[in-house]
């Protein structure tokens, strides 16, 4: 039977809303032009043409681990974000647009020359501000071997490997030297809190990257403990939050010696970045 990518998309968003509700019919276009090698927003063009046995085979073990709740990310290999496609695994997190906001507040400023990630997971942060920032060199540090394949491999993709360099490191415990910018995303998401996570992030992301335990607030607290030390005068530091956090992670700073400390909303008005002067 000789089938369109249009019958087989409208079947698999068929089963796959069964499974996962509203979300499906754009899961599902995903998918499918995941299937046919073709961008998303090009894939209305494509809908008429013939599929092959293997591409409905594809298409239809893709629907079916949607169902069962493995990310679209970890299906394609890859999540957009800001102005470029990730490589993404079960190593990284899945970039999210949230995090876009601590792009935009550090593109606000004076353009720094060198830039730390602290803990840059699959390097979308650090990766991103580099492709705006032409002068820029920096460094992505993150404990966990599997996560700085991915960077780098992120960094070779867009053709940013000359102006990064990646090392593993617990926070600071590796590094060296001063930055006039420095970025983290660090786990913030309390022990409590884990078991309310949607299936697609608690069964299938790395719980390491997700929360440190507890009041979810550890990682800022090492990370301020030691921040002056690498933080380059007139330097700007940028930390993304829980939308509970802000003042808690605020007065975590202050605490440590910084007066200029603020906290900034994501577009849905949620408390999302925390900035810091030196």
């Amino acid at each position: 039977m000789i089938q369109t990518a249009s019958m087989v998309l409208r079947s698999g968003t068929k089963l796959l809303r069964e499974a996962i509700g509203d979300g499906a019919p754009r899961d599902a276009r995903i998918l499918m032009a995941h299937t046919l090698n073709v961008p998303a927003d090009r894939l209305t063009l494509e809908l008429s043409r013939t599929v092959t046995p293997m591409q409905v085979a594809q298409f239809e073990h893709a629907i079916h681990r949607r169902a069962a709740d493995t990310p679209i990310s970890h299906i394609t290999g890859k999540r957009a974000f800001w102005k470029h496609e990730f490589r993404v695994t079960p190593a990284v997190l899945d970039p999210r647009p949230d995090t876009e906001t601590l792009i935009e507040l550090a593109l606000l400023g004076p353009p720094p020359k060198t830039i730390l990630d602290l803990g840059t997971g699959s390097g979308c942060i650090l990766l991103s501000l580099l492709a705006e920032i032409k002068t820029a060199t920096g460094i992505g540090t993150d404990i966990s071997k599997d996560a700085l394949a991915v960077a780098r491999e992120n960094a070779e993709t867009l053709n940013l490997s000359d102006r990064v360099s990646l090392s593993q490191s617990d926070w600071f415990s590796d590094v060296t030297g001063s930055y006039d910018l420095i970025v983290s995303n660090p786990p913030y998401i309390t022990e409590a809190e884990m078991a309310d996570l949607a299936p697609d992030v608690h069964n299938f992301e790395p719980h390491l990257a997700l929360t440190p335990g507890g009041d979810g607030l550890s990682a800022y607290r090492k990370i301020a403990l030691q921040l002056s030390q690498f933080l380059a005068p007139q330097g700007r530091a940028f930390f993304e939050i829980g939308k509970d956090q802000g003042p808690d992670v605020r007065e975590i700073f202050e605490s440590n010696g910084f007066a200029s400390v603020s906290v900034h909303p994501d577009l849905n008005g949620h408390a999302r970045i925390v900035a810091v002067n030196a």
